[in-house]
């Protein structure tokens, strides 16, 4: 391997989300080199994806966007974006990981971020960030906030004319290049890979993505987002203003036929932040929450949900069984009324099926730690030690450790640049010890002692 691509550094965090973004500030505030690995094109996770959070209704991006550019402005962190980990492994009392960085066929170097290739470029396709309503060019700045500002060119959608490379005023587009191999070796590292949501596809009851107008939590999310794909709340199929919404309630998680048994948490929460803002842009909206029961166990969060049903969103107690195409677009709702009526059925403009959490990377043959029953990262002391894994060095932080909300993804991930940071300073202390055995005048030379601790 070219020596050119490996390099050394106090700690790895693998994931640029709002967690690993944490864990790597901590540590490179305390003076470690650090390395933050993202798979996407740009640091920010899911949160930068968000439009508010819950409870204080506080914009996601205004506090994700300084933590993204902290980390891309600190001069003890390194970020390698694009990249895949191939694997982990415990080698020598170091950390060794291989990454390979895929092409975005841009010279990184030369992209100034002007966005003139995305300009000029013919094609377009659906664009995922903004959950599909809109479209973007096969070559683009990801999205307006992301770090770093470069393009990326998607090679499956061009059809190679060339304009882009004619428009570029820095010869910046690089139609050849390949994918580049790293190995970056360090003493500690932090996984904090995210997660990622169930499917609306998975389940045969909820139509399997083929009935209109039924989205998830994350393509909700951005319809609500000031800088979403319409900016306001529209039906996708017809482009109507929706007079009825509906949420159904573990929609991809405590259910076993998906291999989802598990409670995801956060689903009660953000469904009601999403109705509450809903019911703010759209005042004359009817607003329905069908669920099994409401989990709203952080601080504040029962008085949020107090708050929502105040404003007037109603909450169904009930199991959905399916969903049906209404008529004019309206989608059929069938649920067991557990309150009331028994078996009915009603129907919405729009229906959002409230997503659940999936292990975000399976480390399975690629790291040596242990995973849970659920896929996640196990803890080895999941009430006294949440970061800590069964591999030395190794530590997790964030929902790659089973799934959990903002407030304790960023409180674990210090949680575990602290548990890093402690594992640093023993390897140093140790160093120090052996250096003085080795010393001619022994332990016993206090000069030396004196000379290390200075």
């Amino acid at each position: 391997m070219d020596s050119a691509h490996e390099y050394e550094f106090d700690a790895i965090v693998i994931g640029g989300g709002i967690g690993g973004l944490q864990s790597a500030l901590d540590l490179a505030d305390q003076g470690y080199r650090t390395a933050v690995i993202e798979k996407d094109a740009s640091i920010g996770g899911k949160m930068i994806r968000l439009s508010k959070v819950f409870p204080t209704l506080d914009c996601a991006s205004c506090i994700t966007t300084p933590k993204m550019a902290a980390a891309a402005h600190h001069e003890q962190i390194t970020l390698f974006t694009y990249c895949d980990v191939n694997d982990i492994e415990r080698k020598d009392g170091a950390i060794e990981a291989s990454v390979t960085q895929r092409p975005r066929y841009v010279d990184i170097d030369k992209c100034i971020g002007c966005r003139k290739c995305e300009y000029e470029c013919p094609v377009s396709v659906p664009d995922v960030e903004q959950g599909g309503f809109s479209g973007r060019k096969a070559i683009r700045i990801p999205f307006s906030n992301a770090i770093p500002q470069k393009a990326v060119l998607d090679v499956t959608n061009c059809m190679l004319c060339g304009k882009c490379a004619s428009i570029c005023p820095t010869g910046a587009i690089v139609y050849n290049q390949q994918p580049e191999s790293y190995r970056i070796t360090a003493k500690t590292a932090v996984l904090a890979t995210g997660f990622e949501l169930t499917s609306i596809n998975d389940k045969r009851q909820y139509g399997m993505g083929e009935i209109p107008n039924v989205i998830d939590s994350m393509q909700m999310e951005r319809l609500l987002a000031p800088h979403g794909p319409y900016g306001r709340v529209l039906r996708p199929s017809d482009g109507m203003i929706p007079d009825s919404i509906a949420y159904v309630q573990c929609a991809g998680s405590r259910d076993a036929s998906m291999g989802v048994s598990y409670c995801s948490r956060v689903c009660c929460m953000y469904a009601i932040k999403q109705a509450m803002l809903l019911s703010g842009s759209l005042p004359l909206a009817d607003i329905t929450i069908y669920y099994m029961d409401i989990r709203a166990f952080g601080k504040n969060y029962e008085q949020f949900y107090q708050n929502a049903k105040a404003m007037g969103i109603e909450f169904v107690k009930a199991k959905v069984a399916s969903l049906d195409t209404g008529e004019d677009g309206a989608v059929a709702v069938h649920y067991e009324d557990q309150q009331g009526e028994g078996v009915t059925t009603r129907e919405h403009d729009m229906v959002v099926l409230s997503a659940g959490m999936l292990p975000g990377w399976s480390p399975q043959g690629q790291c040596p730690v242990s995973i849970g029953g659920d896929g996640f990262i196990k803890t080895i002391q999941p009430k006294t030690g949440p970061s800590l894994t069964d591999l030395e060095g190794v530590f997790v932080a964030g929902t790659a450790a089973g799934p959990k909300d903002i407030v304790d993804t960023i409180t674990e991930a210090g949680g575990a640049a602290m548990e890093a940071a402690k594992y640093l300073t023993a390897l140093h202390e140790d160093a120090t010890e052996g250096q003085l055995a080795s010393s001619p005048q022994g332990l016993g030379d206090e000069r030396i002692k004196e000379a290390v601790h200075e």
